[in-house]
């Protein structure tokens, strides 16, 4: 971030009164108005609900141009990313600015595979809970009370113990994810297995059994390992803001973590994947494609699409592009394009990819679309899907959370609000009232 010599000012017009604000310029993207001498200059704050106008921090970690659908990891594109690299590598991207070499990667993956199992005194945590309990209420529990067995590794002042919790973060969770979806069933939990890749790991946690072999499918591994790339980072979203925010006020790198996946749970921003399954249930068979195209084009009717379009990405989503032949490899695979629910999802993206409605719109199937269909063909249950998403996003969080910690720009976060409640009045006594 440099600061330039152009400057915007800003004029109250009842006063004539100004103050001039330094522009910012960052390696790409728009110039930003550094407004922090505002208050002490004018006596004013600004107003942004949601946070949508107002850059919050300063990062290096992921750049996101909507308008032109572009999303880079520390400078590379996520096409590049998911055609050519894994998770471990891309992970690695994140959290240190560059792409490992051999030994670097062989390092890494390392550290990685040998911090996958969990505290044995975990597994009586997880019986704590109810069989029928929400799997991101279960993660949140068990992911806040890591704090409490890893001591070693909460000390955010230390970076040998920000980097341990970073790998134990990663590692972990894929063992968290599974064992949570395992209690669900009442099956046994797997134990990670050290000659596994991540994904082949995670998989086979999700689905093997003591009581036979089980072999991790490659494709479903490769699909898998594209998902975890695609959700790895987005910039400052609700859930990442929350971990910085949650992290601003030197709080343990697990309770921030814990924090991000609580966010994450909410539907408007992790659930979406879940909503895409939900909405072809409402839909129910392709003969009522036709009503349901209809009253989404109707702006009277509450009913939306759920999986087209994107808040963000104002042309096209650039990940859904590699999730739409993730998904058709993995349907090929598994010999399922002739379920009806997913013949059901497939007609429904063959027709708003042709509508003039939603082609004139830029309303695409997106990442979140092609990923609820490839979840549910592996059989994974909805309640399960954000979950997932949390297991991709960890590392994002994490290497968000270690930036914001060595910003020295970096304060707790403390925003202003614009009260419109009673101005100071006199208290009334009881018996006067």
């Amino acid at each position: 971030m440099t600061k330039s010599a152009e400057t915007v000012t800003l004029t109250d017009n009842q006063t004539g009164k100004s103050v001039s604000l330094p522009l910012l310029s960052g390696s790409v993207g728009p110039k930003v108005a550094d407004i922090r001498a505002l208050y002490a200059g004018m006596g004013i704050f600004t107003y942004d609900p949601g946070f949508t106008s107002t850059g919050s921090c300063r990062s290096a970690i992921t750049y996101i141009d909507g308008d032109e659908g572009v999303l880079l990891h520390r400078g590379y594109a996520i096409e590049d990313l998911a055609e050519h690299a894994d998770f471990m590598e891309t992970a690695y991207l994140i959290l240190h600015g560059e792409l490992p070499d051999a030994a670097q990667k062989k390092g890494f993956v390392k550290d990685i595979t040998y911090h996958t199992m969990l505290n044995e005194q975990i597994a009586s945590f997880f019986r704590g809970f109810r069989r029928d309990s929400h799997p991101m209420a279960v993660m949140c529990g068990v992911v806040g009370a890591m704090a409490a067995f890893y001591h070693d590794s909460i000390d955010i002042h230390d970076p040998h113990q920000r980097l341990i919790a970073s790998h134990r973060l990663i590692a972990k969770m894929p063992t968290i994810v599974a064992w949570t979806y395992k209690y669900s069933r009442g099956e046994p939990f797997m134990y990670p297995r050290n000659a596994l890749s991540y994904s082949e790991n995670f998989l086979h946690m999700m689905f093997a059994t003591p009581c036979e072999e089980y072999t991790v499918n490659p494709v479903v591994a490769r699909a898998m390992d594209r998902i975890l790339i695609l959700h790895a980072d987005h910039e400052q979203n609700a859930s990442t803001s929350t971990v910085r925010l949650a992290g601003s006020s030197g709080a343990n790198p697990f309770a921030c973590i814990a924090a991000g996946i609580a966010s994450l749970w909410g539907p408007a921003h992790g659930g979406a994947n879940e909503a895409v399954l939900h909405m072809l249930a409402e839909i129910g068979s392709k003969d009522r494609i036709g009503e349901f195209i209809a009253r989404a084009k109707d702006k009277n009717d509450p009913f939306r699409l759920m999986g087209f379009g994107h808040r963000v990405y104002k042309n096209y989503d650039p990940r859904a592009k590699i999730m739409q032949r993730t998904c058709h490899e993995v349907l090929n695979e598994l010999g399922k394009h002739d379920e009806p629910l997913l013949q059901l999802a497939l007609e429904l993206e063959k027709i708003a990819l042709e509508d003039p409605y939603f082609v004139e719109r830029n309303l695409y199937p997106n990442v979140d679309f092609y990923s609820g269909i490839i979840f549910q063909a592996l059989g994974i249950p909805t309640s399960m899907f954000t979950s997932l998403f949390a297991l991709a996003r960890t590392v994002g969080w994490v290497a968000q959370w270690g930036e914001m910690l060595t910003d020295h720009d970096q304060k707790i976060g403390r925003p202003r609000q614009l009260y419109i409640g009673a101005p100071r009045r006199p208290f009334v006594p009881m018996n006067k009232r």
